[in-house]
């Protein structure tokens, strides 16, 4: 089932409220302490997507799916490029931009309400794409990685985290994740150099992350109860997931877009 923007909305005002939900995610996941993260991407894998999309000043990075901004906002201060946040949520949008004013990066970073499927940025206008764990998301998925290459110059990448079925056909689990198969769906959106690889390192930080959040007293806070209520869920299906980071590029002599 789709999850619309007020759900979202809703989630991220939640969160933004819960400094235990936020100390939580840094200190399991060994995140830098002034990242706020709505995503699953630890330190390790952040220090990972830095160095493959090898950014450098100047250039323009397009966190699709930015949430609060916290990913995109870090990538800018160690590389010096440019962000551009995306997001289908008002409230996590507005949130982004507050950090990025309280980091002293108003200057390099700019966001903005939108989908995953439709930027609303210009076609070849930035030197990278990153996907951080909500591709799934994205309705209809092939329609998102095409928009992926559209605004991604020729010669530029997308780098896109998530989770794969180990089986496909599992119907224990989400059609969302069940859908995902990016060895095969980037290439048909036109991108080339593809690598999918698998991350277990990051899966075993996730599972500490679930199961000391269960541990936790949530009482009032509901980003807690949230929290772990999805833990429940993704703990009885962990190992039928199996954690990716998938590499792309577009290529140099292609046109901007897939007919």
């Amino acid at each position: 089932m789709a999850r619309s923007a007020g759900e979202f909305d809703s989630w991220y005002a939640d969160r933004i409220e819960s400094p235990v939900a936020d100390e939580l995610v840094r200190r399991v996941l060994g995140l830098p302490p002034d990242l706020q993260s709505t995503s699953l991407l630890g330190g390790a894998g952040l220090d990972e997507v830095v160095a493959a999309l090898d950014l450098r000043t100047g250039q323009v990075l397009v966190d699709l799916a930015c949430g609060r901004g916290g990913y995109g906002l870090e990538i800018a201060r160690r590389s010096g490029c440019r962000v551009v946040g995306i997001d289908f949520s008002a409230v996590a949008i507005e949130h982004a931009r507050r950090r990025a004013r309280a980091l002293g990066l108003a200057d390099r970073a700019d966001f903005r309400v939108g989908e995953l499927t439709a930027t609303g940025l210009s076609t070849a206008s930035a030197d990278a794409v990153l996907v951080v764990d909500s591709i799934q998301f994205a309705e209809p998925l092939p329609d998102a990685l095409r928009e992926c290459r559209r605004v991604v110059r020729p010669g530029g990448r997308v780098l896109v985290t998530c989770w794969e079925a180990v089986d496909a056909d599992d119907e224990r689990l989400s059609p969302r994740l069940r859908q995902l198969d990016l060895g095969r769906q980037l290439p048909r959106a036109g991108f080339v150099d593809v690598e999918v690889a698998d991350r277990p390192v990051w899966r075993l930080a996730e599972q500490a992350l679930w199961q000391e959040a269960l541990t936790i007293d949530a009482g009032d806070d509901p980003a807690m109860r949230s929290m772990q209520d999805e833990a429940q869920r993704v703990l009885a299906t962990f190992d039928r997931l199996r954690r990716v980071l998938a590499t792309a590029r577009v290529p140099h002599s292609a046109p901007a877009s897939l007919p």
